[in-house]
């Protein structure tokens, strides 16, 4: 009886804590899937989805209506986050704004990333009926600063109440390792 009191003397300690530390980690891992699911489910929302919904950028141009342009990459990790927001805002105004995005691993868009002085991403450029640049709005930032800056562009405003925004963004320079050129635009 001596050597089986010892054992248990000596393993009591530990037994209580192992129990803890597995709680915990079940735990975590039941809150990160909560919040990959929350995050996936919030109409479950990509930037696939919104690439589909967005309007090409020539056309936007040209229908006399004020424009929204997205610049952003797949491996965009903000831009990914605030596409269920987004959505949303273009579903609320899409018969008044545009809304277009321009890929920026696509060498396609060289042009507009420099006339844009595109340097973050996800980076909001707001047009006027005419295309000019009100304003622009780059990173995570409350989505009231995009449905604020698009409803003015809505109403015809002449100007957007966020017109120089920055919040945590991603260097659109990583694009040089991710680009791509469009085999469709060689003409």
């Amino acid at each position: 009886s001596s050597s089986s009191s010892s054992s248990s003397s000596s393993g009591f300690p530990e037994s209580p804590n192992k129990d803890i530390n597995r709680r915990v980690a079940a735990a975590s891992v039941i809150a990160a899937l909560a919040l990959f699911l929350s995050t996936r489910l919030d109409f479950g929302i990509s930037l696939k989805d919104l690439t589909a919904a967005a309007l090409p950028y020539e056309e936007a141009l040209s229908n006399g209506k004020p424009t929204v342009v997205e610049f952003y990459a797949d491996w965009c990790e903000v831009c990914r986050e605030l596409a269920p927001d987004v959505y949303k805002i273009e579903q609320q105004y899409k018969d008044k704004v545009n809304f277009v995005m321009l890929n920026v691993d696509n060498t396609k868009w060289e042009q507009e990333l420099d006339e844009f002085g595109v340097e973050g991403i996800p980076h909001f450029a707001f047009l006027d009926r005419q295309g000019n640049e009100e304003g622009n709005v780059v990173g995570r930032l409350p989505r009231q600063y995009l449905v604020e800056n698009v409803n003015a562009l809505a109403a015809g405003k002449q100007s957007i109440p966020h017109a120089r925004a920055v919040g945590q963004y991603t260097s659109a320079e990583s694009r040089k390792v991710h680009q791509v050129t469009d085999p469709l635009s060689h003409g």
